[in-house]
């Protein structure tokens, strides 16, 4: 990571499957858009309860990727 600029998005990914999966949607989605993807970090994880069973989880993720030289 030697003399390189980022800069940090923040998103959010959801999933009724698993955390992983929240992580992996916002990241593919955000690939799609956002040039030089090289980390991410998991900021926070929430879920919704439904019947006392998770129903779905929602991750807030940072994103950080090269400015261009």
């Amino acid at each position: 990571m030697a003399n390189h600029v980022y800069s940090i998005s923040e998103v959010v990914g959801t999933s009724p499957d698993s955390v992983e999966t929240a992580v992996a949607n916002a990241v593919t989605q955000a690939a799609k858009t956002l040039r030089n993807l090289d980390w991410f970090e998991v900021q926070s994880v929430r879920g919704q309860i439904i019947d006392g069973a998770i129903a779905h989880w929602q991750v807030t993720v940072k994103l950080g990727f090269r400015i261009d030289d």
